[in-house]
C-alpha cells in the first residue's frame, strides 16, 4: 500500500469508525485522510475546534476538541462520544509534543509536557474507551511511539522518557488483552518528516537527522492503516517501520 488511493478501490474499513487523535496535522493528519479513504467513519479529536472543522471539512466526520493535557475536559469528551456514537472499533494515538534540550537544561515544563501530551495522554484516551471496547469483545488500539522509544538520542531526555514509557504502558496493556478480542499495536516509526520538526532545523543539527532521509506520514499512516485491517484472530503487538 502506498499514502495514494486503495489499490482496486477497495474501502477495507467501510462500517467501522475509528477515532484519531491529533488529527488536524502531522501523522494524525495523515492517519485520518488514510482512514477515511479506507472507509471510516471518523471521529476526530484535537485542541483546535477551527482546525479540526477544517480537517472534517475535507475528509469527514466528527470533531472532538478536547485537550490531552486537560484530563477532566478529555474525560467529558470521550465520555459524549460513547453515550452517543459508543466505542470506536478503531483508536489511534497519534498526538504528540517533541522538544529538545541537553538533559540539564530540560525543564521541568518540557518534561510534564512531554509526559502529559505524549504517554498520559495516550493512557487517559485508553482507560476511558477501553472498558465499552472489552464489553463489545472487539476493536482495534494503535499507538504511534517513535525510534525514541527504544533508542538513545542526544537531547532527547524528556521525549524519550515518554516514549519508553508509552512503550512498558503498551507491553502491559497487550498481556492484559489476551484473549477478549481487543488487540493493541505499538507503532515505532524513525524519524518523520512533518511540522514537529520546524522549530528544531535538523538540516542544521550535526546530531540531527536530515528532512530528505525522514520517513513521510503517510509512511505511518499506511503502517497504522495495515495493523487496523489486520484479521480478528491475527495479533500485531509492534511494528517499527524506518527509510530504506
Amino acid at each position: 500500500m502506498t499514502g495514494g488511493a486503495l489499490v482496486g478501490g477497495e474501502r477495507p474499513l467501510a462500517g467501522t469508525s475509528a477515532l484519531v487523535t491529533g488529527a488536524t496535522r502531522g501523522i494524525g493528519g495523515a492517519v485520518a485522510r488514510r482512514l477515511a479513504r479506507a472507509g471510516a467513519n471518523l471521529h476526530l479529536l484535537a485542541r483546535s475546534r477551527a482546525a479540526l472543522e477544517a480537517v472534517v471539512g475535507t475528509v469527514g466526520g466528527c470533531a472532538w476538541p478536547a485537550d490531552l493535557e486537560d484530563p477532566e475536559g478529555l474525560e467529558e469528551t470521550l465520555g459524549r462520544l460513547l453515550s452517543l456514537r459508543g466505542a470506536p472499533d478503531v483508536v489511534v494515538n497519534a498526538a504528540g509534543v517533541f522538544d529538545l534540550a541537553p538533559f540539564v537544561q530540560t525543564s521541568l515544563e518540557i518534561f510534564d509536557r512531554a509526559l502529559g501530551a505524549n504517554l498520559r495522554g495516550p493512557f487517559l484516551v485508553i482507560r476511558a474507551l477501553l472498558p465499552a471496547m472489552l464489553e463489545r469483545g472487539s476493536g482495534v488500539i494503535v499507538t504511534v511511539g517513535s525510534v525514541a522509544g527504544y533508542r538513545a538520542f542526544p537531547r532527547n531526555a524528556a521525549y524519550s522518557a515518554s516514549k519508553f514509557g508509552l512503550r512498558g504502558m503498551h507491553e502491559v496493556l497487550s498481556e492484559e488483552l489476551r484473549g477478549t478480542g481487543v488487540r493493541a499495536t505499538l507503532i515505532e516509526p524513525g524519524a518523520t518528516d512533518t511540522t514537529i520538526w520546524d522549530p528544531h532545523c535538523p538540516e542544521e543539527g550535526a546530531d540531527l537527522p536530515d528532512r530528505a532521509d525522514m520517513l513521510r506520514a503517510d509512511d505511518v499512516a499506511d503502517a497504522v492503516l495495515f495493523a487496523a485491517t489486520r484479521p480478528a484472530d491475527v495479533v500485531l503487538p509492534l511494528l517499527r517501520i524506518q527509510r530504506g
